[in-house]
């Protein structure tokens, strides 16, 4: 593929610098990038990197007026370079069209246009699958599941009975979707007897799930995560927890049983919340973080129990000091014996 500067600023909405005619044919980082490639820069450390570089242009933020090379002036240059890395290189076609000989499908089950069902797939009775929904190789889908239109479930996924899917959803592989809660009630003998677990899992619109997450069902009525949500790879997310819109769950994050979590909310890598918590929206709980109560909206919190960051932060600095106050302390407790 080869662009012209001028088509790529038209593209992404900005507005080009230098030579607009310049032929672009593919995209990289900005200290790897080559003749004839585009890369973006959007901090002073990567500006001086773009200008000693070989890439012929690069994207750079509004407040830059000028550059030495060809450029294309936006408000988010990383948000443009991540539409010229999908304009570059689209998505893969699946290599196989239609229905493959392999796979197995159960009564009732309706299927859409243009959809693609890969080798050694099951698909349960009844279940529903939209227009242009991609389902690879060994997959595995209940009864009465629905997946929305413009889906792709990457190989090896599991998706239980009666899981709704929303439009436009992608699974990567090794994810379980509706696996039971971790319900127990512990008997007289100190035995456990299993909660059923007979509720169902409903993912909204836009939703991307990571590598070998879980999902649990709910014990009874619905475990639901947002429209516009983005969960990493090695996530566990448990019965009856509801995420709201565009919430972003980094490796590694564990949610306990029937929490809430809220349209915007950041949780970074590692951190833990307990069950029956609420987390207002726009949150951002730092990694390696553990929520053990409500926490409000616009907060960020950090450590554990998690508290705001900027009182997480002295408790911090007073920690690193400990041991330079313990020797105060032993000085002290010499002089006063001394002293007696």
């Amino acid at each position: 593929m080869k662009k012209s500067l001028k088509e790529l600023a038209h593209l992404v909405g900005g507005s080009a610098g230098g030579d607009e005619n310049i032929a672009i044919y593919g995209v990289a980082k900005v200290e790897e990038a080559e003749q004839g490639e585009i890369t973006f820069a959007a901090s002073d450390k990567f500006l001086r990197m773009a200008k000693k570089g070989c890439a012929s242009a690069v994207i750079v933020p509004l407040e830059v007026q000028d550059f030495p090379k060809p450029f294309i002036r936006i408000k988010n240059p990383r948000l443009a370079f991540a539409h010229l890395i999908g304009l570059f290189h689209p998505p893969g076609l699946p290599d196989f069209s239609g229905i493959h000989p392999t796979a197995v499908l159960g009564r009732g089950v309706k299927v859409g246009s243009n959809v693609s069902i890969g080798p050694c797939a099951v698909v349960g009775g009844g279940a529903k699958i939209g227009d242009n929904v991609c389902i690879c190789a060994q997959v595995y889908l209940g009864r009465q599941v629905v997946v929305g239109e413009g889906s792709l479930i990457h190989p090896q996924v599991i998706i239980t009975d009666g899981t709704i899917l929303g439009r436009e959803v992608i699974i990567h592989p090794g994810a379980v979707i509706g696996s039971d809660g971790f319900g127990f009630i512990k008997k007289d003998d100190g035995s456990y007897y299993k909660i059923p677990q007979v509720g169902r899992v409903i993912i909204g619109d836009e939703v991307e799930i990571g590598a070998n997450v879980a999902i649990d069902r709910a014990t009874l009525g619905e475990t639901r995560i947002g429209s516009g949500c983005k969960i990493d790879n090695l996530v566990h997310i448990a019965h009856n927890v509801t995420l709201g819109r565009n919430v972003a769950v980094v490796a590694l994050v564990g949610i306990s049983g029937s929490s809430t979590i809220g349209d915007g909310v950041i949780l970074a890598g590692q951190a833990g919340v307990t069950e029956y918590v609420s987390i207002g929206e726009n949150t951002m709980v730092a990694a390696k973080s553990g929520v053990t109560k409500d926490v409000g909206a616009n907060r960020f919190v950090s450590g554990f129990p998690a508290r705001s960051h900027s009182k997480q932060k002295k408790i911090w600095a007073i920690m690193n000091r400990l041991p330079e106050l313990m020797q105060r302390v032993k000085k002290l407790e010499e002089s006063r014996e001394r002293n007696r």
